[in-house]
């Protein structure tokens, strides 16, 4: 069902290798998934879960499962320990090598597969920015930044044109894993297939190099930009670089070590990698790494400098939840939205003027004369980091996640309900009722 103009334009581009190109069509498709090193380690999965059968070579966390084994459907999924990412699609934020302290943009977030993996090398220090301009996909994007536990991220949602004047040469990384033509997602998704066309590969080139010139003009000179898509034409990926470079001569391309299984670009920017789904188990990618000539000699501030925040007196009701509840020490800005508080990463931007739909890590919602601790905040925390933990099993955590209540003996106050050493959410104990706080929204 593949449409017959893309089989024509591969077959010209690969030549000999076609056949084997169009052969991975009929093999089953590769599962992956990317443990989330911020909820526990590799070691701790593989003997909670028969899950990671084989590593992807191009990340240390990345690995295939078995289609029958469902982790998309088990608690630990809920939990954040994992997300389920296609493997190629992994490869860009490993050629981002995102470090502690940085400021990093992922500026076409949704929906957060690269985000999350950016802020798992961040190991929560520094301010990473995800952004997506569609609302519903931003949408699914903070939730995914909020199951994973991330602390340190702002979710906003913006024209990359409207960000380039506020942010000028402000972040130290930055990945555009740009909108494609999705000829890479034709085994995943047939929608994708049904809805290519020349018209929209060509449309989509001009739309990247649009947003190319705008994450220009937000990188510090000697900063690093990963362009990166799910397609193979030639128009989105070599020449949209190629043209780049040209009108850009601020950037050169940066030679990369290639890892397993990966190829060059095509001529003329072999420099560029390119991920084939007949090469290796993966649907197929493309990447190139590009260096923001010269040296910054202060650190830009953002067009509001930084937000300030409230003062911590004007957050007593959660200093006082905080006292009782929480073992762990936050560092951070307080900011508050109405009756909502989150807990902003230092150095954050001025919000003023942003769509912001999360301010960093919530903390929870400011009740007449209480506190009422936020979701985001329970997938946070570690089981140690809360005064009161209460561990399920895997099968009592699903019928948790599905809203049951259950018994419970202990002190009566808020507990953090856990399974197998990960955090699900809040469950509030009184009268030897364990009352269910998992948000009705998310339930199953």
């Amino acid at each position: 069902m593949l449409p017959q103009q893309f089989l024509d334009r591969m077959k010209k581009m690969l030549g000999e290798e076609y056949p084997d190109f169009l052969a991975a069509y009929d093999k089953p498709r590769h599962c992956s998934l990317r443990v989330n090193l911020q909820k526990g380690t590799i070691e701790d999965l593989k003997e909670k879960t028969l899950f990671l059968t084989k590593k992807v070579p191009w990340t240390d966390n990345g690995y295939y499962y078995k289609e029958e084994d469902r982790p998309g459907r088990h608690p630990f999924h809920e939990a954040g320990a994992y997300y389920i990412q296609e493997a190629s699609a992994m490869a860009p934020a490993v050629y981002l090598n995102a470090q502690p302290g940085e400021r990093i943009l992922d500026l076409c977030a949704a929906p957060g597969g690269k985000s999350t993996q950016i802020a798992d090398a961040m190991k929560g220090e520094g301010l990473l920015i995800s952004n997506e301009i569609n609302p519903a996909r931003a949408k699914v994007l903070s939730e995914n930044i909020e199951r994973l536990g991330i602390r340190n991220a702002l979710v906003i949602s913006h024209e990359p044109a409207f960000l380039a004047e506020r942010f000028s040469e402000y972040f130290d990384r930055i990945l555009v894993d740009a909108p494609c033509s999705g000829e890479g997602m034709f085994r995943k998704n047939e929608e994708a297939a049904c809805e290519w066309s020349l018209e929209n590969v060509e449309m989509c080139a001009v739309r990247q190099a649009d947003i190319l010139k705008s994450a220009a003009a937000m990188l510090r000179p000697g900063g690093r930009m990963v362009y990166s898509t799910c397609t193979f034409s030639l128009e989105e990926n070599e020449e949209t670089i190629r043209h780049f470079l040209e009108t850009h001569p601020e950037f050169e391309a940066e030679e990369v070590k290639r890892l397993p299984g990966m190829s060059p670009g095509m001529p003329p920017l072999e420099k560029a990698i390119r991920l084939w789904p007949h090469k290796l188990e993966g649907e197929g990618h493309f990447l190139a790494c590009l260096k923001k000539q010269g040296q910054q000699q202060m650190r830009a501030e953002g067009l509001y400098g930084e937000e300030k925040g409230i003062l911590s007196k004007e957050c007593k009701d959660w200093l006082a939840f905080k006292e009782q509840y929480i073992k762990t020490d936050f560092e951070g800005v307080y900011f508050r939205f109405g009756d909502q508080l989150y807990l902003l990463p230092e150095g954050a931007p001025s919000l003023k003027g942003l769509k912001v739909l999360r301010s960093g890590l919530h903390l929870g919602t400011f009740k007449k004369n209480r506190f009422e601790p936020a979701h985001a905040l329970a997938l946070a925390l570690k089981p140690g980091e809360a005064a009161g933990s209460y561990p399920l099993s895997v099968n009592k955590a699903a019928d948790y996640i599905a809203g049951s209540t259950f018994a419970a003996e202990g002190e009566k106050g808020w507990y953090l309900i856990t399974t197998q050493g990960y955090s699900l959410g809040w469950g509030k104990l009184s009268g030897n009722i364990m009352k269910n706080h998992y948000p009705k929204g998310l339930r199953k």
